[in-house]
Formats: structure tokens, C-alpha cells, sequence
């Protein structure tokens, strides 16, 4: 059972720091769709460099669990802050139709956390 467990997470850590390294490589190049999106929840363009560098570091710190579960793991939390974060952001916003994504993604986000506690 525990090496399924590690197999599972093993996976959705590439998975999720793939997710994340597209998704932060759009902030930096300031991708038309993301843009829109930080624009209308209120988020400076002189954050979206730090933004991105927290998601490069989450799913460096994801992809290092494999290897060294606490990385794994304080990564993960720090991902499901952030991402709790911009939901609040969409809500404090207004933009009901942007907060699902977020969510989502601190769902998703905290699947690794689960299955890294679960090997630790």
C-alpha cells in the first residue's frame, strides 16, 4: 500500500509543478488570459514576478519531496496557502467566476500534502 501511496504522489508532484511552471511562466510573460484574470482581481503588475516565483518554487520544493518528504510536504502547504489566498482574492473582488480555478487548484494542491504526510 505505501509504495502505491509514493507512486501516487510521485506522479501528481510532476503533475502539479508542471501545472505550475506553465502557469508562472505566463505571469512572467504576461499571457493575455492571466493578465486579465490579475487585473481584474486588483493584483499589481509589480507582484506578478513574485507570484511566479513562488509557484517555481512550489513545484521545485513538490518535485524535492520526492526525495525529501518535509520539502515535499512544507511545499505543498504553502501551495494550498497560496492558492486559498487567491480565492480570497476573487472574492474580496467580486469575481465569483474566477474563484472555482483557484479553488480547485488548492484541492489539488493538497492531494500531494495528503499522500507526503501518508510516506512521511
Amino acid at each position: 500500500m505505501e509504495k502505491t501511496v509514493f507512486v501516487s504522489y510521485v506522479v501528481l508532484a510532476v503533475l502539479v509543478s508542471l501545472l505550475l511552471v506553465f502557469s508562472g511562466r505566463g505571469m512572467l510573460v504576461g499571457d493575455k488570459n492571466i493578465v486579465e484574470t490579475m487585473e481584474r482581481v486588483g493584483v499589481p503588475r509589480r507582484s506578478y514576478t513574485v507570484l511566479a516565483l513562488l509557484k517555481f518554487a512550489g513545484a521545485l520544493g513538490l518535485l524535492a519531496g520526492i526525495f525529501y518528504r518535509p520539502l515535499g510536504i512544507a511545499a505543498a502547504v504553502g501551495l494550498v496557502l497560496y492558492f486559498l489566498g487567491a480565492v480570497v482574492a476573487h472574492l474580496r473582488a467580486d469575481d465569483l467566476k474566477g474563484a472555482p480555478s483557484p479553488f480547485v487548484l488548492a484541492v489539488v494542491s493538497a492531494i500531494p500534502l495528503v499522500l507526503g504526510l501518508a510516506t512521511a
